[in-house]
């Protein structure tokens, strides 16, 4: 029982400094201007690092020239879950898109507070759910100008984030 116990507390401490590490370096996700270039690019992190913005922002028109962002949703597992996505701005709002199934959307219909980074600018956000399909529509064909190689999906078959104002 002693040695069960031994190897039960030296393997919690190990999970604890493991833990302690992955969160001082943050373990981000990689940047990659295709998500989809790479099985490395389609490889999830933890945390996201960087500057936390403060100022409010009233267009996001910005992140027409940004092909990539990082977002961060907090898993079940009390451990946050990070990607690298693309996203397109609409009437000065940002949305993100995807399809129903994957982690970071269930986690985002869980709990929808996310960071952002953008750039090296931390954002944090609440995202609300879209369900009016021409507000979905347009979103989709905004995303398709930004990505001309995309194939835009049907509106059914997507879930539409938008970043509300702070």
């Amino acid at each position: 029982m002693k040695t069960l116990l031994k190897i039960g507390g030296t393997t919690f401490i190990f999970l604890i400094l493991l833990l302690v590490t992955l969160h001082a370096t943050g373990f981000e996700p990689q940047d990659c201007p295709n998500a989809g270039a790479s099985w490395t690019c389609k490889l999830p992190g933890l945390w996201l690092k960087g500057e936390v913005a403060t100022t409010p922002v009233k267009d996001w028109s910005f992140t027409d020239k940004i092909q990539t962002i990082k977002i961060q949703t907090q898993t079940p597992f009390l451990l946050p879950y990070s990607v690298s996505i693309w996203c397109a701005e609409y009437n000065g709002n940002l949305y993100v898109t995807s399809y129903r199934g994957r982690r970071w959307v269930e986690d985002i219909i869980g709990d929808p507070h996310v960071r952002l980074k953008i750039g090296g600018q931390i954002y944090e956000r609440t995202l609300s759910l879209i369900d009016d399909p021409e507000e979905k529509a347009a979103v989709l064909q905004a995303k398709g100008k930004k990505y001309p190689a995309w194939k835009v999906p049907t509106v059914a078959e997507t879930t539409v984030f938008r970043v509300l104002p702070e």
